[in-house]
């Protein structure tokens, strides 16, 4: 019987806070709680959601996936808790590590998850911070394993804003030895750390790929990938950003030059017919609503592992 496996590290605040075997093996544990030929009880555990930002998925996917392993789930909204009145990181860290088994924290700077992770006696998950968004590039990850039975020659090519889902990408992709390639306009380059983090650990540092031309970028891609053109937070750029882009929309002609079996997804929310078009969200070639479905089965086995 398959069984959760148990991580080096306490805490998933980065893509890098697991090796390459610990990142497959939870795809197999995902895979196994999605096809229901798996289940796992921890009926004792708590769940603590920490979310200075919006979330539909990241939330939803994480209170179903606490359910289905027999535990709950705790919502501490900061609008509604001392959290919001300004209570150090280190004190409320501390304090919830005493009721709950793990937290899983939506902030803005990465530096506040590690604050929390320091001061935490308990796993502290990153939900998604302003330069990663890990437990996204799981589901992203699992989806293109269901499409293609394995990583061997795929390449996957996000267009648009080099954010944190790109910069996940991007580590997964060092840990996988996978083609990633990105194409962003001028100015919006992925983070630079995380470029040198990957090409430290890229067997093949010529598979990361990073340009300014959408068409040539996908010529030859298995998976066409976009986002948002503004992130939460960035509101007050979105005219600025929204010109920035032209030409960074996921429509019938680029993914036309694209391999034919080509798939696309979107990390959601879209916009649609601004980042990518309402046809092709809709078109045969999506995998956009398994991907968000894969949150939860990928959740589900990130969190058995955390409790193993």
């Amino acid at each position: 019987m398959l069984k959760p496996i148990r991580l080096v590290n306490k805490n998933f605040l980065s893509s890098l806070d697991i090796s390459k075997e610990e990142f497959l093996g939870i795809l197999d544990l995902a895979k196994n709680f999605k096809n229901k030929t798996l289940e796992i009880q921890f009926k004792d555990k708590v769940l603590g959601l920490i979310f200075d930002k919006s979330s539909t998925r990241t939330r939803v996917s994480f209170q179903v996936a606490m359910s289905r392993l027999g535990g709950t789930t705790i919502d501490l909204n900061p609008n509604s808790s001392q959290i919001g009145r300004g209570e150090p990181v280190k004190d409320t860290a501390r304090v919830l590590s005493k009721y709950c088994d793990v937290l899983a924290i939506r902030t803005f700077k990465q530096s506040v998850i590690e604050e929390y992770a320091k001061w935490s006696t308990k796993p502290v998950i990153n939900a998604l911070t302003d330069i990663e968004h890990p437990c996204q590039a799981l589901a992203d990850f699992l989806t293109i394993k269901e499409e293609f039975g394995n990583f061997k020659n795929v390449v996957l090519t996000f267009v648009g804003d080099g954010n944190n889902v790109a910069n996940s990408l991007i580590l997964c992709g060092a840990l996988l030895n996978l083609e990633i390639r990105i194409a962003c306009p001028r100015g919006y380059e992925p983070n630079e750390n995380i470029i040198q983090k990957a090409l430290q650990i890229y067997e093949d540092k010529s598979l990361l790929k990073i340009n300014n031309n959408p068409e040539s970028c996908v010529i030859g891609a298995n998976v066409i990938y976009t986002d948002v053109w503004s992130s939460m937070g960035e509101e007050n750029h979105k005219e600025e950003k929204d010109k920035d882009f032209l030409g960074f929309s996921i429509n019938k002609n680029l993914v036309s030059k694209a391999n034919k079996d080509a798939i696309v997804l979107h990390c959601l929310p879209a916009y649609r017919d601004k980042e990518i078009t309402d046809e092709i969200i809709e078109s045969n070639k999506s995998r956009i609503f398994e991907q968000a479905e894969n949150r939860l089965h990928a959740q589900q086995a990130l969190l058995a592992c955390l409790f193993s």
